[in-house]
Parts: structure tokens; sequence; C-alpha cells
């Protein structure tokens, strides 16, 4: 089957489809808890990550509904990312891959990978 096919039927290819971009669970992470600001958000984010990358990958998260954008009307202008309630049950997900990724380091360290 292709993955057009099994988009919205498969849990694993809609889920991997729908947390494409290199960032996007760590932005989740950041936003489990709660509201942030894009500079704020962009300041917890790897050197290497650059403003346009941001925007996209937030721009990939709303529009995939993981995401909540508010906009409020002032000067200056100020923007908010929070999770979206569907976002919010991510937060299982990412508890067990941080335990995960804790084991697969260690096991990295001992095998002398890192």
């Amino acid at each position: 089957m292709e993955e057009k096919q099994l988009f919205g039927k498969c849990p694993y290819v809609t889920s991997q489809k729908v947390l494409t971009g290199k960032w996007s669970m760590y932005i989740m992470h950041i936003l489990k808890d709660g509201a942030i600001r894009f500079n704020e958000l962009q300041r917890r984010m790897p050197e290497d990550m650059t403003h346009t990358t941001l925007s996209r990958q937030l721009k990939s998260l709303e529009e995939s509904g993981l995401i909540v954008r508010r906009a409020y009307y002032e000067i200056p202008p100020k923007v908010e990312y929070e999770l979206s309630e569907i976002g919010y049950k991510f937060d299982k997900v990412l508890a067990e891959l941080e335990i995960w990724g804790n084991e697969y380091i260690q096991y990295m360290k001992d095998n002398h990978m890192l």
C-alpha cells in the first residue's frame, strides 16, 4: 500500500506524516508547559535553528492541529503558541520517548558510541 492510502488509516503512517520536521517533537516538548511567545521559543531551540525554519515548523504543526497560534493585536504585536487539545494528548508519548531516549543514550555510552 502507498503512504497516501495509509494516511488516516494506519496510526504509524498518520503519526509520522503529522510529525514531520526535524524539530516538531522538541517544539511540542517545550510547549507542553504552556503558551510561549515566538522569540522565547526560538531562544530555547538549538543555536542552528533559524527564524525561517522555526516559522515553517510552527506553521506545519498549526496546520496539523497540534498547536494553536494566538495573535494579540497590540503594539508591539504579540503572538503566542501553545499545544492544542490533541497536542496536549501527545505529552504521554513525549514522556515515553524521554524514557527510551535516556535509555538509548546510556546504551551508546556503554558501547562507546558517544
